[in-house]
């Protein structure tokens, strides 16, 4: 089964309502369900697919630790919706925390991202997707993964200027 992370701004009345309806996040990722909100639907939304583990690992330097803010990816924020733990997970951060994280991530360089990448470590720290040591296609991951970050960075600051919370669904 795929594990791919989504990553969307939430309205404050979205983030209530998803609290108290942690039943309908599948609806809300769906589209189907903005809860009433009319700001709702002028969502933003990242999709860094399987890319999110391979983030953890160079932002924080661990497969599932690491210091706040930059563990967001795997950790933190507040629980949305009970989902099975193999089934992936659904964290919402607050606004002030999202903020912290875009901070965060503007002081990451990419020379530190570089430094850290290290296939051999990441394929025994079972970093997924698991080939880091051999890609599936001629892609360089470390190139994809500097992408992903660039596309990031600019995605945590377009939803901290908002003011927005954001939710982390890796499912």
């Amino acid at each position: 089964m795929e594990m791919l992370c989504t990553l969307r701004s939430l309205t404050e009345a979205q983030r209530d309502a998803l609290l108290q309806a942690p039943e309908r996040l599948e609806e809300f990722l769906d589209d189907e369900e903005d809860f009433g909100d009319p700001k709702g639907g002028a969502f933003l939304e990242l999709d860094i697919g399987e890319a999110w583990h391979g983030l953890q690992y160079l932002l924080t330097g661990t497969p599932w630790e690491g210091k706040a803010p930059l563990d967001f990816l795997v950790r933190g924020g507040i629980e949305a919706g009970d989902i099975p733990s193999d089934e992936g997970t659904a964290r919402i951060f607050e606004p002030a925390l999202v903020k912290a994280l875009s901070t965060a991530l503007r002081e990451v360089t990419e020379d530190t991202l570089r430094r850290r990448y290290d296939p051999v470590e990441m394929q025994a720290q079972d970093i997924y997707p698991g080939t880091w040591e051999e890609p599936l296609d001629d892609s360089d991951p470390l190139e994809e993964l500097i992408s992903y970050f660039e596309e990031l960075q600019k995605f945590v600051g377009q939803v901290t200027r908002r003011g927005a919370a954001l939710l982390v669904h890796i499912g």
